[in-house]
Parts: C-alpha cells; structure tokens; sequence
C-alpha cells in the first residue's frame, strides 16, 4: 500500500485555497455588478480561473476592485456631433382669402394637396402657427425645423416641408450664433432640401454614414423640437424599408428615439456619430412622440444632395410604366412560384418601356441583375439612375424568361393620367350579361356612351360577391381576362372556364378605372 503524504502539518494549504475562493466570488459578485451597467476591467468572456491563478489572488481582487468605472454613455458622442445640428426657422408670406366664419387653417400648404394630406396625417406640420395679418388679405407663416451641416463651408441639410415656399431662412448654430441662409435646392419627392449658410468657412459638420443600420443598433436624434433647441434623444432603430404613403420612394427607417414637431430635418446619429437617416415624419394621433418615427436614409440622402448641390434639381430614371405589386392570387394565375417582382399595369404610349416592347402583364424580376422585390423596390432602383443609363431587365412575359434592354428616359415632373372613361359611362347602359359565380354583368365597351371601344364595361356589381371584394364598381372596364382580350361576356366566360380547365385558383383581369390600368386576381370555383 503506497503511503499518503502528511498534509495535516501544513497549516498554509487552506489559507490560499479559501482566498481563491473568495477572489472567485468578488469576481462572479463584480461580473453580475458589470451586467447591471458597471465595467470592471481587466474581466473578459475569455478569463478563465487558471488566468486568476496565475498572480495572487488578494492583488488580483484589489485590482479589479479599483477600476470599476460608472456606465458608458452617449455623452462623448453628443459632444462631438451636436455642433453640427442647427435649428430652422422660416418665414413664409401667404395671400389668403378672408371668410365670414374667420376660419384659418394652420398649414401652410395647399388644402388637399399630397403635403396637406401628409401633415394631417402625421400630426401636422412643424411649428407652424399660422398667423394672420393685413386685414384678413394676407399672413406670414413662421416655420421651425432642424438641420446639420455636412460641409465646413456651411451646406447643411434638412426637409423640403421644412423650407418649401420660404421667403426668408435663417438657422441658429449650437453656440447661439443667426445666420441667413439661402434654398439651394429642394426635392419634394423625398421632401429633401439643401440649404447654403453664409459667414464662416469652418463650419462643424457631420458624415454621412456608408452602411446601413441594423434593427436594434442604438440612435440619437439630435433636433429642435417645438423650438428647444439642441434636444438630443435616444432610442434604437426599429424597422427599416418603412413605406408610409408619401411617394413611390418611400424607403424610411423607423426609429423609436423621441421625435416631435420641430424635429424635421434633423439627423439621427448612429454610434460611430455619423448620420445614419434625416427624421421627417412621425406617426402620432395626438401630434406628439409615441415611439414611432422615421428617417430618410444615408444613402439616399447622398444621391439627393449630390444633385441638388451640382444643379438645384433632381432627375431621376424613368421607363415609362404604371406597375403594381404582385400579390399571392396575382403570382398563382400568373403560374410564378414566388410573389415577388413588379406587374406591368400598362406601358406608356412611346415611352421606353414601350418601345422595348414590354406589354401590359409582363412581370419585372430584375434589374442589371439585381434582383426587383416588389414594386416599390422597382421605382427606388430605376429612380436612383441616371436619364439615359441604358439597364438591362429580366421581364416574366407569357410565362416566358425574356431579357430586355432600354435606355432609360427622364421622370417627368409630372404625369397626367389621360382619363378614357368619364363618370357616367355607366349611365344609359343596358342590363349587360351577368357573368357567372363572379357577381357582376358586363356589356361590350362599345356599347356604353364613354366606356371607349375596348373591353367590356362593369355596368352592375353584387355588393356580396367576389368582384366586390376585389374593388369592381359599376363603370369599370375589363380589357384582359387571363391574358386575352374581351370584348363580349362570351369572351370573358371562355377565359374563366380555361383558367379553371388549367387548376388555377383565379383569373387575371386588367381593368381599366378612371383612367388609370391595374390588374386584379379574381378567385374562381371549381366545376
């Protein structure tokens, strides 16, 4: 039998082994502490209990001890950057009509118009008060916004809502210092402007972040709400590709860093202090912060203001197409396994898309290979382009893969719609011919006064029925059911019953409201 060694006469093999023990716990005890918001340095995921081992152990605690630090902070990051945030003020000379009742609406912006509508549905606009003068002929309208300088030499950035229409602009630096500042530019599509400010070439100003931000990363709304200036909150990014309704650019990030009216136009920061978005909107039923607001982003604020720089306006890209989503019923008769991409509603006369030979029913898949998730995407990518790029597009026609290359053309500032059918075209129509299981009859176009000569026109719709549901009302024109023409209820019962021979689960119509084309999946029964 080996012997044991005698440990009992070394009184000092305990002592260290409860002095482990105890540096142990003060390290487990300071981690937690660390989790609470407390740094303990010299701690890492990677210590292990041989690192602790490695010096005394009364050190090691005395050590950690004496560098615990209080909590990290944003108060570096706002040192650095809220020299570049600057508030806005505008003046804004309005005629206005005087009324008996001495109504007076607040917004500066035209009763009914995109803005108007814009406004009113985000709490209205910033700071405007709205205050009349002259007798009921006139009024100054005194806006206030936010900006930031992105140049030394006083370019700085804010909304197109915050100065469109100003007669006189002037910003109020962080340090208390009035500038005059003149419009150099504004976008109203997505309500971007770039201002100029004069009188000094040293100007603190922010970067433009390059990457994009990733839900869950901290930012810091840096702003003017309701004339505070130099306001900074925070909070994190909660969405990304956020589409409110402005326009067909609609790309926002959302963040729920408190933003509030006054806020417009000025940046939000990620931790690096460079401007990840320009807040613009927020979305509120009372007017104030709810937690719910959005940013233009870095990249596209890049694109604007580098044009907006060179020659005061912005062009964009432009094929020459209406297009809409694809939704689910839309992909099943069209035989794709995927809803994805963007529906060609109806080509432009002469446009490029046209002129390429893109067709009504076609499917945009991609562009330059890239590619197109739905329609929204499709206009953001072919708006980012330059008039006169020429692209290359994956289209999906007939069922068929087909490449097609355009030069592409310069978005007009504006786009009539050219309106085929007028409000009464159902009006003098006879009865029509009751289309079976879809709740609706039809008559040939040519039949009904205004209804045009293609297609057959809705002329009765049943409020509980399918075509109900997906949006047919008396006067609509069906031009295409299942990819072929109609002109009679014969012809669009021909089409159904071959979509149905072929197990589809609905039938594509192009129809025709009000001028405008769109094509509507129509879910069809069985035998």
């Amino acid at each position: 039998m080996t012997d044991r060694p005698d440990l009992t006469n070394l009184p000092s093999y305990r002592q260290p082994r409860r002095s482990i023990f105890s540096a142990r716990r003060i390290a487990l005890m300071a981690s937690v502490v660390a989790g609470l918001g407390i740094a303990v340095h010299g701690f890492s995921p990677s210590t292990s209990p041989s690192d602790l081992l490695s010096s005394p152990a009364h050190a090691q605690v005395n050590n950690e001890v004496r560098k615990v630090e209080r909590p990290i902070g944003f108060a570096d990051i706002v040192e650095r950057v809220k020299p570049s945030v600057i508030s806005v003020k505008v003046n804004i000379k309005e005629k206005i009509a005087s009324n008996d009742d001495g109504d007076d609406s607040s917004s500066p912006f035209q009763p009914g118009s995109p803005m108007e509508r814009f406004f009113r549905r985000f709490g209205g606009p910033d700071g405007f008060p709205g205050q009349k003068g002259g007798g009921g002929r006139g009024r100054v309208v005194q806006g206030q916004g936010s900006g930031f300088f992105i140049s030394a030499d006083g370019f700085a950035v804010t909304n197109n809502h915050v100065v469109d229409g100003a007669d006189k602009v002037e910003v109020t630096t962080d340090d208390g210092k009035t500038y005059t500042a003149k419009v150099i530019g504004t976008d109203q599509r997505t309500d971007l402007a770039l201002i100029k400010v004069e009188g000094s070439s040293n100007f603190p100003f922010a970067k433009l972040a390059d990457g994009k931000p990733r839900i869950g990363d901290w930012v810091l709304a840096v702003g003017n709400p309701f004339g505070l200036g130099g306001t900074v909150t925070a909070g994190i990014v909660s969405a990304s590709g956020r589409d409110i309704g402005n326009g067909p650019y609609d790309d926002f990030i959302q963040i729920d860093a408190p933003v509030n009216k006054g806020n417009s136009g000025g940046p939000a920061f990620d931790t690096n202090g460079e401007v990840m978005g320009v807040n613009t909107a927020i979305y509120s039923p009372s007017g104030g912060s709810v937690g719910i607001a959005f940013s233009i982003p870095a990249s596209t604020v890049k694109t604007v203001v580098a044009q907006l720089k060179d020659k005061g306006s912005v062009s964009r890209g432009w094929i020459g197409v209406q297009i809409q989503p694809v939704t689910s019923d839309i992909a099943d008769s069209l035989g794709m396994k995927k809803a994805e991409g963007a529906l060609v509603a109806e080509p432009q006369a002469n446009g490029p898309a046209a002129k390429a030979g893109i067709e009504s029913g076609d499917v945009i898949t991609s562009v330059n290979g890239e590619a197109v998730k739905d329609a929204r995407e499709l206009a953001r990518t072919i708006g980012g382009l330059a008039p006169g790029a020429t692209v290359k597009l994956n289209v999906l026609h007939k069922g068929q893969d087909k490449v097609v290359n355009l030069t592409l053309g310069q978005l007009p500032n504006t786009v009539e719609a050219k309106a085929d059918t007028d409000k009464d075209s159902g009006k003098g129509a006879s009865r029509g011919t009751d289309v079976p299981k879809l709740g609706m009859t039809v008559a040939p176009a040519d039949s009904v006064a205004g209804a045009g000569k293609e297609g057959v026109v809705v002329t009765e719709v049943d409020p509980k029925s399918a075509a109900a549901e997906r949006g047919f009302k008396e006067g609509d024109v069906i031009l295409e059911v299942g990819g072929k023409s109609v002109s009679t209820a014969g012809d669009v019962r021909e089409a159904i019953n071959t979509a149905r021979t072929d197990n589809k689960n609905s039938v594509l119509m192009r129809v025709k409201s009000g001028g405008q084309s769109r094509f509507v999946a129509v879910p069809i029964a069985k035998g």
